[in-house]
């Protein structure tokens, strides 16, 4: 066992996984049928970390990272800034990221994997180290736009039978104001959410002053990903909270951004902000605010879902995040341990670090390309 405050980093697998969804999943931005994403595992002294990528495939749609760009930064310029070299902590760790800018989504993995690979060294979970307390997590579900109305009120009325604490639709032009008014009429007093992925303007204000009469518990991220302005203006204009997640890159834009009334909620998904060291921080900054923060969620493998888990166990992610049950979306999942939702709960994998551990049948048997890359 090596000394957890000594952590040398011996090697990195990289890997490019592919793998199909159970159901094809479409948002204002397209129709997602499968999933391309980045895998990197870190070793240190017969220990590992790991993390796995949320960037887009081809096309940078969510942000401006897709799996190309990503792989080409981490091999050139992340992996030989930290490989060979001894690290305490993960804020030492993120220091020596910190001079190459952007890039979060592939800074993320290095720093959630180097998270994963020190709790490992300590034999603590996750969550421990990160100020988590809770052991179970409330879990919503993100449902993505159908052909029809009717297909909508089947989909809702199957996730609302299984005890998902949260409905969020997504929307876009064309499919908004019709569809939430159908699923309020059915389910009168379920949390009810949208998600519109950036898909409106300032200009079609009307639509969210619309749904204003349908109770929802926020709307997230109507407008621009970068537009924090228009946001405030939009707010001021309707009662239901905003939420922003595309436009959360930081601390000090959470700060910004609750402070100009651009938002009442946050959503943290730690693969888009760097990490969790930049999570907790924005967690702590909503929290001043008095702003309730949730975890979302990219479609990840149970990898990714299980650090999102133990993220959602700090105390101010009050609202039901998107950590539903990893059987939703894969027949075969990476890792050996299921997470499942019970009753809308979705149990924080216990043991060191994450608590999981991967499939590498699964893995080998999907993985398009694999790199072991040493200090």
């Amino acid at each position: 066992m090596p000394n957890p405050h000594n952590l040398k980093l011996e090697a990195a697998d990289l890997r490019v996984l592919q793998l199909p969804l159970k159901f094809k999943f479409e948002t204002s931005f397209g129709v997602q049928s499968e999933r391309i994403l980045p895998l990197l595992t870190l070793h240190s002294s017969g220990l590992t970390g790991v993390a796995e990528g949320v960037m887009d495939a081809k096309e940078p749609l969510y942000r401006e990272e897709t799996v190309e760009g990503a792989l080409q930064v981490i091999k050139h310029a992340l992996l030989p800034a930290v490989l060979g070299k001894t690290f305490s902590n993960p804020a030492q760790f993120a220091a020596t990221l910190e001079p190459f800018k952007g890039n979060l989504m592939a800074k993320a993995m290095l720093e959630m994997a180097f998270w994963d690979l020190w709790a490992r060294s300590l034999n603590v979970p996750l969550s421990s180290l990160l100020g988590g307390v809770r052991d179970t997590i409330p879990v919503g579900v993100s449902l993505g736009i159908q052909a029809d109305l009717p297909a909508l009120l089947e989909i809702v009325a199957k996730h609302v039978e299984q005890g998902y604490k949260r409905i969020k639709l997504k929307i876009k032009p064309g499919w908004d104001v019709r569809a939430v008014a159908a699923v309020r009429e059915a389910y009168p007093n379920i949390a009810l959410t949208v998600d519109a992925n950036s898909a409106y303007t300032l200009g079609q204000t009307r639509v969210f002053q619309a749904l204003d009469a349908y109770r929802l518990e926020y709307i997230e991220q109507p407008l621009a990903w970068d537009d924090l302005h228009d946001h405030a203006k939009l707010q001021a204009l309707i009662q239901t909270p905003l939420c922003l997640d595309e436009s959360i890159s930081s601390a000090a834009v959470t700060r910004k951004a609750l402070e100009s009334k651009a938002c009442r909620v946050i959503n943290i998904k730690v693969g888009r902000v760097g990490g969790h060291l930049e999570a907790r921080k924005i967690h702590d900054v909503a929290q001043a605010f008095g702003a309730p923060v949730w975890c979302g969620g990219m479609l990840e493998t149970g990898v990714g879902r299980a650090h999102n888990i133990h993220l959602s166990t700090m105390p101010n992610f009050t609202l039901p995040g998107d950590t539903s049950s990893s059987s939703r979306y894969w027949t075969d999942d990476i890792i050996q341990q299921p997470l499942e939702v019970v009753d809308g709960l979705m149990p924080v994998p216990s043991g060191a670090g994450t608590g999981v551990t991967l499939e590498m049948g699964v893995v080998e048997r999907v993985t398009l390309q694999s790199e072991v890359i040493r200090g």
